[in-house]
Order: structure tokens, then sequence, then C-alpha cells
């Protein structure tokens, strides 16, 4: 009797999180059938940041590849780091997806630094297996420009898996990491720790530690993404 009683929960759940798979799969195949992009036509999506693109293969985040960003605390401009790119991924009618982020997303503040709403996905997910699933199927879309995810506890299997669906979509995939994870190896294209910076006229920036770069070299440089992000 007990058994069944506990037994009813986990098919319930099992059923929503069926169904929540469902719907962002189908939700992917209608995004799917929009603008695609186009095979080849650039490796690097500029990050909006000149002296961070000089030290970058390419130009910009690698695109088919996943990075990964480590901040040592949250809210030092770890997601405006990327705002000046995403904004322009948008504007140039592809979509970005964000997976189970740790906080809601601000809509008016993400309109404010040029997102187009519309194109910005937020996506649910029940613990780690679910986000690493919904991970995958929005890197393998190629209408996704970019996925930002902030998995734990990932392995370098499940990194390559990420990697693989990038690089079939031919998007970006970002991952924010927890810096305990960098004493493990990755095979991700770039990795970056991130450090709160401060300049003498008390101007707060990033620094940027660029610990792997594949086809590059490891460099640390500050930049401002609130500055970069508002231009």
């Amino acid at each position: 009797m007990n058994a069944a009683m506990d037994a009813a929960p986990d098919a319930t759940m099992d059923a929503a999180m069926a169904g929540e798979r469902d719907a962002l799969r189908a939700r992917l195949e209608q995004i799917c059938r929009g603008p695609q992009a186009q095979p080849g036509a650039a490796r690097a999506l500029a990050t909006g940041h000149a002296a961070l693109d000089a030290l970058l293969p390419g130009g910009g985040w690698p695109l088919g590849a996943v990075t990964e960003l480590y901040a040592e605390v949250q809210g030092i401009g770890e997601l405006t780091l990327l705002l000046p790119a995403l904004a322009r991924l948008t504007r140039s009618g592809r979509h970005v997806a964000c997976i189970a982020p740790p906080h809601l997303p601000y809509a008016p503040a993400l309109a404010s630094h040029g997102l187009v709403l519309a194109r910005v996905l937020h996506v649910q997910a029940q613990g780690p297996r679910e986000s690493l699933w919904a991970a995958e199927q929005a890197l393998r879309c190629q209408a996704v420009g970019a996925v930002l995810a902030w998995p734990t506890g990932l392995d370098d299997r499940a990194v390559r898996r990420l990697q693989l669906a990038a690089e079939a979509g031919g998007s970006c995939g970002l991952l924010y990491r927890p810096v305990a994870e960098l004493a493990r190896p990755s095979p991700a294209a770039l990795r970056l720790r991130l450090r709160p910076a401060c300049t003498d006229e008390g101007e707060s920036g990033l620094h940027l530690e660029l610990l792997k770069v594949r086809g590059g070299h490891r460099h640390a440089l500050v930049v401002h993404p609130a500055a970069a992000a508002a231009a």
C-alpha cells in the first residue's frame, strides 16, 4: 500500500517532465522552421568588447562550440558581459535560450540593452539531467544563436555532448559554472574566470582571465560590461 502511494507522485512527476519535454521540442521545431544560420558563415560572434575580441581566435565568442564562464561571485556583471552579443543575435532574427537561470531574467533590462524579447526563450528545467537535455536540444536548433545555461556537476562526457550539439547547430554554448569546477579538465573551447575589478576612477568592471583558448593563448584583461552593453 505504502509503495503504491509512494509511486504515484513519481509517476505524476515523470508525466509532467515528459509533457515539458514535448512542449519544448514542439517550440524548438516551430522556431527552427524560421531563419537558419548559414553554415560556415562565421567562426565567432563579436563580444562587443574590442579588447576581448582582439584576444579571441575569430574575433569573438566561438560559434559551434562551448564557452565556460566561472564567476567568483554572482552579481558582478557576468550576464551583462554577454548582452552586446546577445542583442546582436536577436536583432539578426536568431533566438537566445536561457536554460534554468538561477534568477528570472528582468525583461525591461534586457530590452534596454537592445535584446528583442520575443526571441529570448526562458526554459524551466527540473534538475541537472533535464537542464542538460534542454541545452542540447536548443544548441542543435540552427535558429537559436546562443544558449545560456547554469549547470552543476558536469563531467567531460556531458560537456562533449553539448559541444557536439553546438557544432550541429552552429550556435554559441555559454555555460556559467561554479569556480570549484575549474579544477576539472574540460573539452570546452574557451574557459574564462571572472572577478570584480575597479578602476582608479571608481568605475566597476570585470577582470577576465582567459584560462583556455582553443587556437589562442592565455591572457588577462579588464572590461566594462555595463558601458559596452549600454552602447
